[in-house]
């Protein structure tokens, strides 16, 4: 598993300041993509122990309220994103919000993306279409896409948006 970049600080993904992560690699092929670059899967840098120390790092500063993975797409790494979740989990009790642009009733139904979403707080879901674009959204780029309480959703087995964010 490869990734983009890490940011300590970020207001752009996610409530509050939060520490993000770019993973590399997806094959939707979105028009519009914001993160042309982070398709490729061998671009960017291993994803390593040095990295993980590095975001565990960020998430103990008291003024980061959880970490944000974006992409690329984060479910097209399974295995390197579920034991990175799992190792950052046993260090931090922050929130975890993932972007995605598959939907959740599809990775529900998969026996990995749905241990992946087990460590997850708030999933962004659905692709970007252009068509939707609305720069008045918070946290999404266009109106299809869902801010969902994954813990929530999970326990009732029916899709619960984020409060605040319907």
């Amino acid at each position: 598993m490869n990734y983009g970049q890490i940011r300590k600080y970020d207001v752009a993904n996610g409530s509050g300041i939060r520490t993000t992560f770019f993973l590399t690699g997806c094959d939707r092929n979105c028009p519009n993509c914001f993160n042309r670059d982070y398709m490729d899967f061998s671009y960017g840098k291993k994803w390593d122990r040095a990295a993980e120390e590095e975001v565990i790092s960020y998430l103990k500063l008291k003024e980061v309220e959880g970490l944000t993975v974006l992409g690329g797409e984060p479910f097209e790494n399974p295995l390197g994103l579920k034991e990175a979740l799992i190792n950052i989990r046993k260090e931090v009790d922050k929130s975890i919000w993932v972007y995605t642009g598959f939907k959740i009733e599809d990775l529900m139904n998969i026996k990995l993306a749905r241990e992946i979403l087990e460590e997850i707080d708030v999933l962004v879901d659905g692709e970007f279409i252009e068509e939707l674009k609305d720069l008045k959204l918070k946290f999404r780029g266009s109106s299809n896409q869902r801010i969902i309480d994954v813990r929530k959703t999970l326990e009732n087995n029916e899709i619960i948006l984020l409060d605040g964010y319907k």
